[in-house]
């Protein structure tokens, strides 16, 4: 990815900050053609620019037909950063909604998808019922209103910020200009 590679080749620090993108989302998901309804066409012209700067990157994406509430994978993604975890649970979450197209909202799809990467899928439960990182994501969505932000991903950097899948160049133009 992208950011991995701002890592390695310009030594940046990131700190993830989770967002409320659509928390109303019911847990059973929306298809995005209710999402965006009467914009059909914004749709499929959204998904094949994704598709165009993924496969330019080297990033998998599926073709996806629905959102899905994304509130309980941000409380257990924080949960796996405790458990030294936390970059391979986000890689893990991403394949799932948005290569499989799989229901991030559920206790135990999330389950499963810490077990794939090592982590315990009892102990995820049991963070998950506990609501033990709530408060660590109500933070972070308080962050994420203070700095403004208003879709994912967004990326800040001095002040300035770079909303969207961008290319990589966009990403060294806005850490050099810091």
């Amino acid at each position: 990815m992208r950011t991995d590679r701002l890592q390695r080749e310009y030594g940046v620090e990131l700190r993830w900050t989770v967002f409320p993108l659509h928390p109303e989302t019911p847990e059973e998901g929306t298809k995005l053609s209710e999402l965006f309804a009467g914009r059909a066409e914004q749709i499929e012209a959204m998904q094949a620019r994704l598709r165009r700067l993924a496969a330019a990157e080297g990033v998998a994406l599926g073709e996806r037909t629905h959102t899905y509430n994304s509130r309980r994978a941000q409380e257990l993604g924080k949960w796996a950063e405790v458990q030294g975890k936390g970059a391979p649970f986000r890689g893990a979450v991403y394949r799932a909604f948005f290569v499989e197209g799989r229901n991030i909202a559920l206790v135990d799809e999330l389950a499963g998808i810490a077990g794939e990467i090592g982590l315990f899928a009892d102990e995820a439960r049991t963070a998950l019922a506990a609501g033990s990182y709530g408060a660590a994501v109500d933070a972070d969505w308080q962050r994420a209103a203070e700095l403004g932000v208003t879709a994912v991903p967004t990326h800040l950097c001095a002040g300035r910020r770079l909303v969207g899948f961008a290319d990589f160049d966009d990403f060294v133009r806005l850490i050099r200009k810091g």
